[in-house]
């Protein structure tokens, strides 16, 4: 995809951006320009006004489940995930689990 702009023409492509609550999965497909970054995804997929949660620097990214850094540019059909802290540790949540499992 090609969108004409005052400069000339720039190039597009089309990724997604995602993220979820415990509450809402939200996907966002987007038009961007070919440079785009993931950070810049994130800021232009609305999301940053719309989950007061996601803070820049904070927050990991991935593409398609691989962590990535915000400055990572965007292939055409790239799905940029935004990562929430984890709330428990996932090897103490599994202990305690196995530790409830075997009281009787």
């Amino acid at each position: 995809m090609v969108r004409e702009s005052a400069e000339g023409t720039q190039a597009m492509i089309g990724v997604e951006v995602v993220y979820a609550t415990a509450a809402e999965q939200v996907v966002a497909r987007l038009s961007v320009p070919a440079d785009c970054t993931a950070w810049q995804a994130v800021e232009l997929s609305g999301f940053l006004r719309r989950f007061s949660d996601i803070a820049p620097g904070t927050c990991k990214l991935g593409i398609f489940g691989r962590v990535c850094r915000n400055e990572e540019r965007l292939s055409p059909g790239d799905r940029v995930e935004i990562y929430r802290p984890l709330l428990a540790d996932p090897k103490s949540a599994r202990r305690e689990r196995a530790r409830r499992r075997a009281r009787p």
